[in-house]
């Protein structure tokens, strides 16, 4: 990569990266994505909710999306993991695993979140295919099937009534003590959806495809499906870095038009957002694209 300054740098070149970089590739803008290549939900054997490619693996989805962004000659991609970032008197430097340093003097963010597993065995490998997250993206395929909850809260309750919708043969199981209120508990049992407060010990599954859910008393479940709602963090710390406030669930803050609350930097995707799926990260995207563009464009007018 001869030139080593671009005008916008985005890192994370998974959906939100690749819709950024084909509205900027469309308005000329010198881009490079950087990428590792290590999408979060390499796992997740199909994919739903995202009009025209509904039932697509990521990957396909991923590919189409690359190889649709490698037309346009001014945006370069570098397989690589960016581990640094900092201001600049001009712009940006991000630096990379490999000791690379790009500079750029916009820089968007769409570098994803890290879900934190919870020690409980067989659960990772079931993650993103029969242990899930969303029920827009995986709900229907699991439509009238014994389905577990596995969670506590408040964040129970507001799952628990879109779960509802998709199956009533629905049991939440809150590995512990259970954290209702009276109206909640009351909501739940109109509904008939049973509460297991007993402590989980291992998921049993085949090739990630939920078997049965062992309770550390040794009595197990059997089920199709569960939800459960995690705990994250940022991908990376290049966003503190730069000096990006996160929100009080841990997103990084950006406005209606992807702006981060340092000027010139631009989040999309996963990263700022709880809406979690390929058609708002894409969205998203194509929104810090074309906002980056405009900032530029007005500058050089």
């Amino acid at each position: 990569m001869e030139n080593q300054a671009f005008e916008v740098i985005i890192i994370g070149g998974s959906y939100a990266g690749l819709s950024a970089a084909l509205s900027l590739g469309r308005s000329l803008r010198k881009v490079l994505v950087i990428d590792s290549g290590k999408a979060c939900n390499q796992q997740t054997p199909h994919s739903h909710n995202f009009l025209t490619q509904d039932g697509k693996t990521p990957k396909e989805i991923s590919l189409i999306a690359k190889q649709q962004v490698t037309q346009y000659n001014t945006v370069s991609f570098l397989n690589d993991l960016a581990v640094h970032g900092q201001k600049t008197p001009i712009g940006f430097d991000i630096q990379t695993q490999s000791d690379r340093v790009f500079s750029a003097k916009k820089i968007i963010l769409a570098t994803g979140i890290k879900d934190i597993m919870p020690n409980i065995k067989g659960f990772s490998e079931c993650w993103g295919i029969s242990m899930i997250h969303c029920p827009y993206c995986h709900g229907y395929e699991y439509k009238k099937a014994k389905t577990a909850l596995l969670a506590n809260g408040e964040r129970t309750y507001h799952m628990a009534s879109l779960i509802n919708n998709l199956t009533k043969d629905l049991t939440i199981l809150t590995n512990g003590p259970m954290d209702f209120n009276e109206q909640q508990l009351k909501k739940l049992k109109t509904n008939s959806i049973e509460i297991n407060e007993k402590e989980i010990s291992e998921i049993e599954h085949k090739n990630g495809h939920l078997h049965k859910i062992v309770f550390k008393d040794g009595s197990k479940e059997r089920f199709l499906a569960a939800y459960g709602p995690l705990p994250f963090e940022q991908q990376t710390s290049i966003p503190l870095e730069l000096g990006c406030e996160l929100t009080e669930d841990g997103h990084i803050k950006a406005d209606y038009l992807q702006q981060t609350t340092v000027q010139d930097v631009f989040a999309c995707g996963d990263n700022s957002s709880p809406m979690r799926s390929i058609a708002h990260a894409v969205a998203t995207g194509n929104i810090a694209g074309a906002m980056v563009n405009k900032v530029l464009s007005e500058k050089q007018f």
